[in-house]
């Protein structure tokens, strides 16, 4: 594998949410990089900070201390250089806008011209399977075809790093397996740097380059694996691989100790 540059680099975030009833930590001190073009997922137990972590990394929430950095850079805002794909799909369509209208939405605020935009947003639907359904509108589509149109325009938006919010949680386990190879495509074939949340441990081994494992909150990277699969991969020979099944059970006893109180910070 080629040599990478660093294209995110986070250093004991911290995060802390005021309340009535009193401050809640839900994350501790988490510190971790990521290199460009790399595929890298997180889990951790329900309610660990998966989504909190997220958010501070796009700049939607402003940490309590530490600090999120790209290219060296402090993450202080939403980042034009991002984009991000969450769960629910359906509440970021705009339904009286066809597939198209969707997918240019946020183009318009690049100062691109309309044959500039429609080329992005044409690569953009067929890299995800729809350039048959431009003229439609989200409504008239499925679940699964819902999810590819919000990839679609988070794909036209040329970001340097999409990051992906449990994406594939609503919709069935045939749409899921689809989509995740949808991913694996648009990572592999346009060196796309994602950072993918997810709670499906099979999910994150599938996917991912590198597996960051949360611990419970207050939230600490409790372990980073590499995953040591072959680069190409596949729904039914990479799933029964024996090393596949063990680092399934690695993660997830990694998980279990995190439930249990019994991993310790380093």
């Amino acid at each position: 594998m080629p040599d990478r540059d660093v294209l995110l680099q986070v250093e004991h975030l911290c995060k802390v949410y005021e309340s009535a009833t009193g401050d809640v930590e839900a994350i501790g001190d988490v510190s971790f990089t990521m290199d460009a073009g790399e595929l890298l997922c997180v889990v951790g137990p329900s309610g660990c900070g998966k989504t909190t972590l997220l958010k501070c990394l796009a700049g939607l929430l402003r940490p309590t201390s530490g600090r999120v950095e790209m290219h060296g850079a402090p993450v202080t805002g939403p980042s034009p250089a991002m984009a991000v794909v969450f769960q629910e799909y359906g509440r970021s369509l705009y339904p009286w806008l066809t597939v198209r209208g969707n997918v240019e939405l946020p183009l318009r605020h690049k100062r691109l011209s309309s044959a500039a935009r429609g080329k992005l947003v044409a690569d953009a639907l067929d890299a995800v399977g729809l350039g048959h359904a431009a003229r439609s509108h989200p409504w008239q589509l499925s679940g699964g075809m819902q999810q590819r149109v919000a990839i679609a325009r988070a794909v036209a938006y040329q970001p340097e790093v999409l990051i992906m919010d449990e994406p594939f949680a609503a919709v069935d386990a045939q749409t899921r397996a689809d989509l995740e190879d949808l991913v694996r495509e648009l990572h592999t074939s346009r060196n796309m740097s994602i950072v993918f949340v997810t709670h499906d441990i099979d999910e994150s081994i599938y996917l991912g380059e590198r597996v960051l494992v949360l611990s419970s909150s207050p939230t600490w990277v409790q372990e980073d694996l590499t995953v040591d699969l072959p680069p190409g991969r596949d729904q039914i020979n990479t799933r029964a691989l024996p090393r596949f099944t063990q680092l399934r059970t690695h993660v997830y006893d990694q998980i279990q100790r995190a439930k249990r109180g019994q991993a310790v910070a380093p």
